[in-house]
């Protein structure tokens, strides 16, 4: 009694508090099952006690709802199944057949834990605890005894007020299907004292067998199922690689005024384009020299033919066959920056690398 009055205030008072710490959440509409095992205590009143020793079943279905922070609320069917292995009656005598029914609808909340809030590695497994309450059905059936000469049953229903004490863990099967998990859990589940009646088969009434008796109802159950949470997508597949860019064809080499020879810069593009080459299988190369307006034409003509010719020399050293070089030489008559005569212009002192 003072176990079944502990469970009933302490699902009265989880109710309203669950969902106060922050949990990995289910979110939306889902469905559970789950089969197991039931332990029913034997009872006794009125000088009857009902024994089980047996191991019984128990199945339940849910459609319950996550609030995503952990949160979840459900409806519950159960049903539970015991056989009686023996009556005794205080006065005297004996019975040994009959069963034991127990059907109930019922509200739960439940919270599921988030490991990682505790400072533990994320995994697949989330425990949760819950509790109960609802309406249940409370059935023997066909449990005989005689008692003084006289035959008796025990064969009546009566529905009372049910709680119940939830906890266990849930295993996350999304590599089978998302939104798939398996549960496993323990489940206290009780009624306040149900009133069934004592009916006289056959023989005269015998003082001390009562007219009905007033039984607790207590199981224990252990449970595995599946629950399955609608609306999980799948992850999004990882991204594919980004494609390596192409190696650029064209490259641009520059020089100071009036001058030939190569910078640090210079051979650093030069030898970008000779390793390109190789990457996109060039079969040639053209280098062209260009010069700026700053001096006579004929001078700028020889200059770019010799910015073309170093450019062409470093470009071998760095492993281009020389036999795929062209080399060819505009002077001041390509600029890439239009300037009037005698102008210095930076962009236009160079040498173009392009890959065919």
């Amino acid at each position: 009694m003072a176990l079944r009055k502990t469970l009933l205030a302490t699902t009265l008072l989880v109710l309203p508090t669950a969902g106060t710490v922050q949990a990995e959440p289910l979110s939306g509409l889902y469905l559970g099952a789950a089969a197991g095992v039931n332990f029913w205590h034997d009872q006794s009143s009125g000088g009857i006690r009902v024994h089980d020793h047996d191991t019984g079943l128990a199945v339940l279905g849910a459609v319950g709802w996550g609030f995503g922070n952990g949160l979840r609320v459900e409806l519950e069917g159960n049903y539970r199944a015991s056989e009686v292995d023996q009556l005794s009656v205080r006065i005297g005598g004996l019975g040994n057949s009959g069963s034991v029914r127990n059907y109930g609808a019922m509200v739960n909340a439940l919270f599921d834990f988030d490991l990682s809030s505790f400072g533990l590695q994320p995994s697949a497994v989330t425990p949760y605890i819950g509790a109960g309450i609802g309406y249940g059905w409370y059935e023997v059936s066909g449990a005989r005894f005689s008692a003084g000469g006289s035959s008796f049953q025990l064969d009546d229903s009566d529905g009372q007020f049910a709680y119940q004490g939830i906890a266990g863990a849930a295993i996350s099967l999304s590599n089978l299907a998302p939104g798939l998990a398996l549960t496993a859990e323990y489940r206290f589940y009780g009624t306040v004292d149900q009133s069934l009646k004592v009916s006289r088969v056959a023989g005269p009434p015998v003082a001390g067998v009562p007219g009905g008796v007033k039984y607790e109802n207590v199981n224990h159950s252990i449970l595995v199922g599946l629950r399955y949470n609608f609306g999980v997508t799948p992850p999004a597949p990882a991204p594919a690689p980004a494609a390596v860019p192409a190696p650029a064809r064209t490259y641009m080499v520059f020089f100071d005024w009036d001058r030939a020879d190569l910078t640090d810069r210079a051979r650093q593009v030069i030898a970008e384009a000779a390793q390109a080459s190789r990457q996109v299988q060039s079969t040639r190369i053209d280098v062209a020299g260009h010069a700026d307006r700053s001096g006579p034409a004929p001078y700028n003509q020889r200059l770019s033919r010799r910015r073309a010719e170093v450019v062409a020399a470093e470009l071998v050293s760095n492993g281009v066959n020389r036999s795929e070089i062209v080399v060819t030489a505009f002077g001041e008559t390509r600029p890439l920056v239009p300037t009037a005569d005698g102008v210095r212009e930076p962009q236009n002192r160079r040498v173009e690398i392009v890959l065919n």
